[in-house]
């Protein structure tokens, strides 16, 4: 299957507060943590403020347990004049086996529009040389 593509960007524990009533975490917990992870990038490019305005092939591969480590990896795959295309995976390594091998959960592709002050989309700043 390969390695995670893209550069880590965040590392999280799932903890009992994320789980649904059979014990597994919740999608939406996840997809949180994905777009904070897509967002670092985003705002590097941005060099300020952006907001997510999609997701995109989201695909869930895996359930994620109470205790795995979440590691998220973020790729920057397109850049608009006001928009950033980011694509995320979240590995996990189960807490049982600390040094196990990590597995790819989850991935997909995020959208961030550059905003400024009036929070109306702005051209990004390499766009606009």
């Amino acid at each position: 299957m390969g390695g995670p593509r893209g550069r880590l960007v965040g590392r999280v524990i799932a903890m009992p507060a994320d789980t649904n009533p059979e014990g597994d975490i919740f999608g939406g917990w996840l997809l949180a943590q994905m777009d904070l992870a897509g967002a670092t990038p985003a705002f590097e490019i941005a060099q300020g403020r952006c907001v997510t305005i999609a997701v995109d092939a989201m695909v869930f591969h895996q359930p994620v347990s109470v205790g795995d480590e979440v590691s998220l990896h973020a790729e920057v795959v397109k850049t608009g004049r006001t928009s950033i295309r980011v694509h995320v995976e979240a590995w996990k390594r189960s807490r049982n086996e600390a040094h196990g091998e990590a597995v790819r959960v989850t991935e997909g592709v995020f959208t961030y529009v550059a905003i400024g002050a009036d929070r109306k989309p702005r051209v990004l700043p390499e766009a606009a040389a």
